[in-house]
């Protein structure tokens, strides 16, 4: 592979990491410094603001499979510009927010465009546009937009604090337009001469014999049998594995971090050392993600999402024996550890599997499924203290869904296409 395009490959990533990061107010980390204020602007019970963020996630999922249709028609470029311009201007509007149902309608905006469609976009830029080591370019984009998104809520509380939330609301929208805009004409630039230069790129002898041309843009596909459409990949069971790994995920993760100050709590740590916890999730997942992306290119993807299930039921197991702060950093590294797993291993499987021409709707699916078992999660573990009167044991029950799931990672066969070529 020549220099010139393995420079051009890490110039994807980093826009793709950088448009990741700008997804951050969409996300549950940010917007979660956002409650208290606005249950006191508003005048709202937390209930209420709950139930407002729970449905606004679930309305917002549902866009997802027209998103990635859409990436898959016009390409990630015209697509990414189109969400930054929504996102932005939804977020500027919450500036103007006085009641609830307002604050609702901005969360399915929030919800939509920033955690479901920027990142959706993002990581398929990755997808289509790296063809060598794809797996570690979805690892290193996964785990520097996560770190970014992570680190997001301290400067969001600092800027509330002194300049207030419409403020924040308005600053947030402006630099979004800012840095998404501009990285969407990025990727249009990058499609437009990738079209230009197709002809020239690949040589129909390599084609025929089955070779991966050296690519100057975007990857010219090797042709319809290496290419499959979202119902073949529906008929799949891995699709639905792989999928099932990602919302345990999702569902669970959320959970956890939601009511990580409570669980840890009832373990005997202080307000502060449960807050400080999100740290060691943060450094975990930056350093297991960018393994599993870089293994993702060498083994086979169910292994990948079996051992990232394993880590997610681990740590929900460990709650339950957490006594003092350092066994709470293996609880929050394990669980840092799956999150930024599994999601690597879902962009870079389904690329592997299904080729990239129709990627965008089948990551789509699993984007909607995701996003929705995320606003399930609080209720989940909420529930489950209601049922045990303990976070530890509903946690350490709720271990087994990853245990299933992994254990049907495992015994799940290569993708096997049987329409007519």
């Amino acid at each position: 592979m020549s220099k010139a395009h393995v420079g051009s490959s890490w110039q994807v990533v980093a826009a793709a990491a950088l448009a990741t990061i700008m997804s951050a107010p969409g996300q549950t980390a940010a917007i979660a410094v956002f409650t208290e204020p606005l249950i006191a602007d508003l005048g709202i019970t937390r209930n209420a603001l709950s139930t407002s963020y729970m449905i606004a996630t679930l309305l917002g999922a549902c866009a997802m499979p027209l998103i990635g249709r859409a990436l898959d028609r016009y390409g990630v470029g015209p697509v990414m510009i189109v969400i930054g311009f929504v996102f932005g201007g939804v977020l500027m509007l919450l500036s103007l927010v006085t009641s609830l149902w307002g604050l609702t309608l901005g969360f399915i905006g929030m919800r939509m465009a920033g955690q479901g469609a920027l990142g959706l976009a993002a990581s398929t830029a990755v997808a289509v546009h790296v063809t060598r080591r794809r797996g570690l370019a979805l690892g290193v984009t996964t785990a520097v937009g996560s770190a970014g998104i992570a680190m997001s809520p301290v400067l969001l509380e600092w800027m509330i604090r002194h300049l207030g939330t419409s403020t924040v609301w308005m600053i947030e929208g402006l630099a979004v337009w800012a840095v998404v805009l501009p990285l969407g004409w990025f990727f249009l630039h990058r499609q437009r001469n990738a079209t230009r230069s197709a002809g020239e790129t690949v040589r129909e002898p390599e084609v025929r014999r089955g070779k991966t041309p050296e690519p100057s843009g975007t990857p010219v596909e090797l042709g319809q049998a290496h290419q499959w459409t979202v119902r073949e990949a529906l008929h799949t069971p891995i699709f639905w594995i792989i999928t099932a790994g990602v919302a345990a995920s999702g569902m669970l993760g959320t959970g956890l971090n939601f009511h990580q100050i409570a669980a840890l709590g009832e373990r005997g740590l202080t307000a502060t050392e449960a807050a400080a916890n999100f740290i060691p999730q943060a450094i975990a997942m930056l350093i297991v993600t960018i393994g599993v992306g870089g293994l993702a290119d060498r083994v086979r993807p169910k292994f990948a999402v079996m051992f990232s299930m394993m880590l997610l039921a681990g740590s929900l197991g460990l709650l339950n024996v957490v006594q003092d702060a350092w066994t709470a950093v293996g609880f929050g590294a394990l669980l840092g550890a799956s999150g930024g797993a599994v999601r690597t291993v879902e962009a870079a499987a389904f690329t592997r599997y299904f080729g990239t021409v129709h990627i965008g709707a089948i990551r789509g699916i699993v984007t909607t499924i995701s996003v929705g078992s995320t606003a399930f999660g609080p209720v989940v573990l909420s529930l489950g203290y209601g049922v045990f009167g303990s976070y530890g044991v509903a946690a350490a029950v709720l271990a087994t869904v990853p245990v299933a799931v992994g254990f049907a990672a495992l015994f799940a066969g290569e993708p096997q296409r049987h329409t007519e070529q």
